[in-house]
This record gives structure tokens, sequence and C-alpha cells, in this order.
């Protein structure tokens, strides 16, 4: 060797040199062509954390699409280079754990999957691993007490998408299978039958809808019980790898019983039993900027000063091309099959993706998919697409941590609102009924960001499903999008104003403008989020670290501290459900040092929400009352405390009329549906089962001088004939009602259920009738009709016009029964 190159280097190297820009441009194996330069928000963000780096927990916000991971890549190299290893680098799953690998590949940044590597320890390369690897409760890196690897700087990537994993490996999920289920349902089958006598006889005769929480007094007097339960099981399947991180706080969890499983679930995150976490010297948290990250509190630990205070870039408009439209507020006469068939038109042209929730919403799409992608193909069914023209593809329930950049998907379809992933969440979704829809708001934001993934990126996003989109036109939803989102929703609005009324093919039109690159649709689309800048102070739910701070509390046995942290936020709360929800998380510490008082709170709470745990007094029933107002004159008084604009009642009506379905697993929100469509229509109605103690019908109507309509919802059952429980259930609702009505009242006994016909074993009551799958479709197109019609001219303050409507779509009493119900038979 002539030259030493030791003596010719007067700068410093990719080794030595800190800030990460100067890293960037000092390495020496970039690939070609690829990262010639950073993008300008990569660097101000790298500024921006240079300058703060030594503050413990960081929040990073970036855009979708704005090179996160390069950003990532090169804040921890600089780690290592200041001596502050050993270095992880944390991915939602394994599929982005392979792009990041690979993406420092091409940077010539050293990397490495191994915990055991000598280069990772020593801080010479970083570590790529998923969420699942550091937090399990066998987890390579340490649980409880003890470290085995030590942490010095950690960077969770994408930390929105992690949260799901991570809430996965604190949650125990015991099946019916399992010797665990029996005798943890044996403890508790007393008090869930206090709760409601019908619903644990479901839960017991195997009802697939059926779930209760375990009420809370109950668990907490018998977790020791329980622990030793868990303890005996521990090495059984859904125990194992969780109750070494909830062992310490099982106190402090919740407990849900279906027929098919036991969840228990912290109420908040206990992080700390992964120590290398909370030791580590540096925590970075990456996140897309959504508008809300106040569930890194709750999961995460992170402190309201680190939340409100993000590294973000000086612009907010770094974001790829995308027209957002709703097909079917442009134009309501749209169904589902009507936007399937444009789908599959485009799909002749672009790559098309369609994000469902579930397998069974995947069945509408089957017929015209191209590919059906779940957790098993998904790696190799997404490069499928990178790699070419597919088609249609529908990708189910997966709204984050997939990358479709460029060609891999032009057209981008959110079909439906997501499912909640817990029993937990659908029992807290069954108490506050829609008045929270951040997280909701948060998963729909996350779809859409999937088609671009970088701001020369561009793609049409259509949001479909009435019940989809009228979550979004309701309480303010459409604030909680990101700046940038919320700017591409305005002028897309004003797009949508055009082609008002229009059809499929105006529709298509619109889309060309983005897809072929128009250049007047370029300029204009870039001018509406050139100038968007992000707020210093972030925008975050202080709910979710008040409900942090109150945990940690009482985590620490300092219960008085956690009440009265709480008790803050539920004074100044105005919501009534959610007051009344929190209200029962205040009871539930006031019972951990006083049981009486705790029961007091909680009778108070039922006063703002009924739908919370049931008192050990129970809460006594109140009267249905008879109309007080004729029908279309009350009809008249509740659409007009709806929405000032009818066009949004239309929305509304919709989204509600679309979660009336026949669908296992729906039973809450289907009853929910009913009873609120009775008030669409100028009755009265309620949830006497859900909303009182034990008995009474699912939903209850009153339509008027002194005739009821006693309900029960059997929407999820899937035999060919009612089955005795359901006939019985249906007959004891009756009894109910002649115990709690006097004589003068009549009610009519009404089953919603697929089939008329009743087993042998059946007596039902003769004035029965049933609501099938018919029926259902038929109420359902009637009411949409009638609330068209005095919408669209804005009639809702016309009493006579309301009556005549009314009487036209057979929606008085006698018509209901006579048009929408049939008779029953015996087999």
């Amino acid at each position: 060797m002539i030259l030493d190159f030791g003596k010719l280097t007067s700068g410093g190297t990719a080794d030595t040199v800190l800030p990460p820009r100067e890293i960037f441009a000092a390495l020496p194996y970039k690939k070609e062509g690829k990262f010639e330069y950073p993008r300008d928000v990569q660097t101000q963000v790298w500024d921006h954390w240079f300058k703060r780096r030594n503050e413990s927990d960081l929040v990073v916000k970036m855009n979708t699409g704005s090179g996160k991971t390069v950003v990532g890549l090169l804040i921890l190299k600089s780690c290592l280079n200041e001596d502050k290893g050993p270095a992880v680098y944390v991915a939602p799953d394994k599929y982005l754990v392979k792009q990041i690998l690979s993406e420092a590949n091409d940077l010539g940044i050293e990397t490495t999957e191994d915990v055991n590597s000598p280069l990772f320890i020593s801080g010479k390369a970083i570590l790529i691993v998923n969420a699942y690897k550091l937090v399990n409760g066998k987890s390579v890196f340490g649980v409880g007490d003890g470290i085995k690897i030590q942490i010095g700087s950690l960077l969770i990537d994408d930390a929105h998408a992690c949260l799901d994993t991570i809430e996965d490996q604190f949650m125990l999920k015991i099946s019916k299978a399992n010797k665990a289920y029996s005798e943890l349902y044996n403890s508790f089958r007393d008090s869930l039958n206090t709760q409601c006598e019908a619903k644990s006889s479901e839960i017991e005769l195997g009802d697939p809808n059926a779930y209760m929480q375990v009420p809370f007094w109950t668990w907490q007097d018998k977790v020791k019980e329980t622990g030793e339960i868990l303890i005996k099981y521990r090495e059984s399947e859904g125990i194992a790898f969780a109750w070494p991180l909830l062992k310490e706080s099982l106190k402090l969890c919740r407990c849900v019983i279906s027929a098919k499983e036991i969840e228990i679930s912290p109420h908040c995150i206990p992080i700390g039993m992964i120590p290398s976490i909370i030791k580590a010297s540096r925590k970075i948290f990456m996140t897309a900027t959504l508008a809300d990250d106040g569930i890194l509190s709750t999961h995460f630990g992170i402190t309201e000063e680190s939340i409100s205070h993000a590294v973000i870039p000086d612009s907010a408009g770094d974001v790829g091309d995308r027209i957002i439209l709703l097909p079917q507020v442009i134009n309501p006469e749209l169904s589902d099959n009507h936007i399937k068939s444009l789908c599959k038109s485009a799909a002749k042209q672009f790559n098309v993706v369609v994000i469902v929730p579930s397998g069974y919403r995947a069945e509408f799409w089957k017929d015209e998919a191209d590919l059906i992608i779940n957790k098993k193909n998904i790696y190799a069914e997404i490069e499928k697409l990178k790699a070419g023209k597919v088609g249609l593809a529908v990708l189910v329930n997966r709204y984050d941590g997939i990358d479709l950049p460029k060609d891999a998907c032009r057209l981008l379809v959110i079909d439906g609102l997501p499912d909640v992933r817990h029993q937990i969440d659908k029992v807290n979704q069954g108490i506050l009924m829609g008045s929270d829809p951040s997280q909701i708001i948060q998963r729909i934001e996350q779809g859409m960001g999937r088609g671009i993934r970088s701001s020369d990126d561009y793609c049409v996003v259509f949001l479909m499903g009435k019940n989809l989109i009228g979550h979004l036109y309701a309480r303010g939803a459409m604030e909680k999008f990101s700046p940038a989102t919320k700017a591409q929703l305005n002028l897309s609005d004003k797009v949508s104003a055009q082609i008002k009324g229009k059809g499929l093919k105006e529709i298509k039109e619109v889309m060309l403008y983005c897809l072929n690159r128009n250049k007047d649709w370029v300029a204009t689309s870039k001018g509406a989020i050139a100038s968007l800048t992000y707020s210093e102070n972030s925008d975050f739910d202080r709910l979710a670290v008040t409900i942090r701070k109150s945990y940690d509390f009482a985590n620490r046995k300092a219960y008085p501290n956690a009440v009265n942290e709480l008790s803050s936020v539920v004074n100044d709360t105005t919501d009534k459900h959610l007051k009344g929800y929190l209200m029962q998380c205040l009871a539930e510490y006031i019972n951990l040092y006083d049981p009486v008082e705790a029961q007091k709170t909680l009778m108070s709470a039922a006063s703002f929400n009924t739908r919370i745990l049931k008192p050990l007094d129970g809460i006594a029933y109140h009267k249905l009352e008879s109309l007080t107002l004729e029908q279309a004159k009350a009809c008249s008084e509740y659409l007009k405390t709806q929405h000032n604009d009818p066009n949004k009642i239309i929305i509304e009506i919709n989204g509600l009329l679309e979660r009336l379905v026949f669908k296992p697993e729906t039973a809450n929100i289907f009853e929910e549906s009913m009873m609120l469509l009775a008030r669409y229509l100028g009755f009265n109605s309620q949830r006497p089962e859900m909303s009182f103690n034990k008995k009474g019908p699912d939903v209850l109507w009153g339509v008027g001088e002194l005739n009821y309509f006693v309900i029960e919802c059997k929407n999820g059952a899937i035999t060919k004939t009612i089955n005795k429980h359901d006939c019985n259930q249906l007959n004891g609702s009756v009894e109910w009602f002649k115990t709690e009505y006097d004589q003068s009242c009549k009610c009519t006994p009404i089953l919603i259920h697929p089939s008329p016909i009743f087993e042998h074993a059946a007596s039902p009551n003769q004035q029965t009738r049933i609501v099938d799958a018919d029926n259902l479709e038929k109420l359902k197109e009637s009411v949409e009709s009638f609330i068209k019609s005095i919408c669209v001219k804005n009639e809702i303050h016309d009493a006579e016009k309301i009556r005549k409507s009314l009487i036209y779509h057979k929606l008085c009493p006698s018509d209901l029964l006579q048009h929408f119900t049939t008779s029953y038979s015996v087999k």
C-alpha cells in the first residue's frame, strides 16, 4: 500500500462525526443513485433531534412516506458514534424488519438481527428487531427485575403500529379448550349472573355473541384465587408469554368472559416489566403525524411534556398527492356494489388495494378480487403488488406497517370502520357508543397512508361504507385527522361539490385527474399543502395522560392519589357517556380501599351512563314513557336536535342502517342501532337489559297510546330454526313487561332472527312477530326512503309533511307490524 489514508483524513468519518446530516454525507458505501441528498424534512428533523438528543424520551413526528426509516437509522448511528450504545431499532413486525435491513444495507450502515452479535453488544452495529422480540413474557432482553441485554439508545419506529403488538403481549387470552377457562369461569359465575342473568346464560350455552366484564369488586376480591389458577396453568397456550408481564399488576387488570375465551388485560401497559426499555438512556418514538399521541402515554408511560413537544420538521407539506373521495357522499344513491364495479374497472389499468376490517367483509369482494391478502400470505403477496400489475387486491384488517409505493397502489379503498380488536374494546365501545372516535380515526388515517410513500408519490383514496362515512361526520371526527390529511380532505370536498349527485362516470373522470397527472390538478393539489406547518405544541388527549398518571399511582398502592388524579378529569368531562365510564374507572380505584364508597360512586355514574357495570344494589328501572307528542311531531323534534344540515341526517341514518345486519359478533351495535332507529321514527326507546339490572328485552320501543314493542335481537344467529332458549328469552321479556307496566299498557313481542320457524321444543307467545332477513331489508329501505323524503328538501320542521311520509312509507305502528314483521311457525 503506497498511500496511508489515515494521514489524508482531515475531518471526521461516518464512524466519528455526530450530527446525522454529516454522517449521511460521510457514509462511503451508499447505494449509487438512491441517496445522493437527504430530503429537506429529514435534515430538519435531524437538526432538531440533535439539539435535544439528551432528553430521555423524544417523540419524532413525520408524515407517512417522508423517509422515517432513513431518519431513524441515522439517529441511531449518531448515538453509536457518541458511545450511547448498544442501539436497538424496533419495527412493528418481521416484514418491516426486512425492509429496514435492506434500507440500512443500501445506506452502508452496519446492522444485525442477532441479539448476541458482538458488533451489537460493542456498539458497532444497530440491532433491528420486531416489537414482539423486545416485548414478551420471555424476552431475551429481560423481564421483571433483571436486565439481560442493556440498551443505550432505543428507537421505536411506527410507534402506533407497535402498540397493537405490545397490547397483545400484555394480554392473557385463555381459550375455552384450556382447563384454566372452566376454573376461572366457575369462580366468577355468580357475579356474572348478578350482573345479567340472560347474558350469563348465553355464555354458558356457547352463544358466540355473548360476553361480559367481571365486576371490578369481584375481580379484586378474587385476585389471589385467580393468580393461583393462572400459576397452575402458566405454561399453557395463551398464558405462558403474558403471565410474567402481568403477574405483578394482576389486581389492576380487567377481565372479560365470552363463550369462546377469557381475556385479561391491564388498565394501562406496565411497560416497566421490560426494564431494558425503562433504563435506556435515550428513547425515540417515531410516529406519523396523527393528531393524537396520548396513547403513547398509556402504553409507554411517556410524559405530557415529551408528547406535547415533539421533534417535527419545519414544513408539514411533504406528503404525496392524494385525492380523497367519498362516493356515497357525492351521491347517496351509490351502493357498495356500484363502488366495487368502479374499482374493478380501475383495476384494468392500475393496482387497486381495498382494506377491509375482517374476513367476513372480504367475502363481499371475493368475486372480483385478484388477490386476498391476510396475515398468512402478506409478505409474498405485497411483493407481487410491488413487482408489477396485479389488479384488485383485498387486504384484510391491516391498516399500518405496509408500504405500497408508486404503482403498487394507485387506488386505495378503505371499506368500512376498522373492527375493534379485543373483548375489552367491545365492552368499552358498548359503554361509550362513539363518545371518543380518536382511535378509529387514527386507524383510518394509518390505512390511508399506505398508498403514498414519498412526496412525489400519488394515489386516489376512496372512503366507503355508510357506517364509516356517518362516523366521520359525527362528533367532529374529521378534526382529529392530521393537518395534511385535513387539507387534502378540504380540497377533495371542493372537488366533490362540483360533481354532487353525479354517477360513476364523473367520479372516474375526477380520479383520472390525479392518476394521469393532470398539470392543473397537480398544481392545485400541491398548493393545498405547500404552506402547511406543524403546531409547536402537539395536540393530544390529556385524558390518556391522566389515566396513565392515575394508574401509576395505583400501581404504587397510592390509591387516594390515583383517585384524586382521575377525579379532576371526571369533573371537567361534559360528555355524559364518557363521564359515566370515567366514574366507573374512579370507583374501581376507590374500591381498593373503600368498597362502600366505590358502590356509591358507581351508582352516581349510572345517572350519566346506564351501560356501565351495575352496582351491587342494582339500578332501579325507569319506565319508558308513552309518547307525549304525536309521532310526526316527535320525529321532527328529534331530527332537529341531530344536525343543522339535513344532508348529514341522511349520512347518519345510512350509517345506522348499515349496522343493522345479520352478522355474528355484532349484537351490541345492532341493539344500539335498533334503539336509535326508533327515535328517527318518532318513538321513545331504551335497552332495558343493557341499561338496568338482569332482565328485560334487548330493546323496547314505546310507539304511542300505551303500546310497546318488546324486541329481542338475534342478528348473530346462524341456525335455520329459532331455538328454545331464544324463545324462552322473548317470553321472559314479555313477563318482565307485565311486571313493570300496568294492564293499561300493551306489548307486542318481536324477535329479530334469520328464520321465522321455531324448533319443535319451543313454545312461543301467540302474539310473537318475526323480523327475518327479508323483512329487515324492507324496513331499512323504507326508513332510508322516508328520511330522504323529508331531508332532501329540508322539511324536518314540517310535521304535516313528516306525517304524510310516515304513512306513505308504512312506518306508523300498525303498518310496521303488518309490513315488516311476519307470523311464525313451529317445526
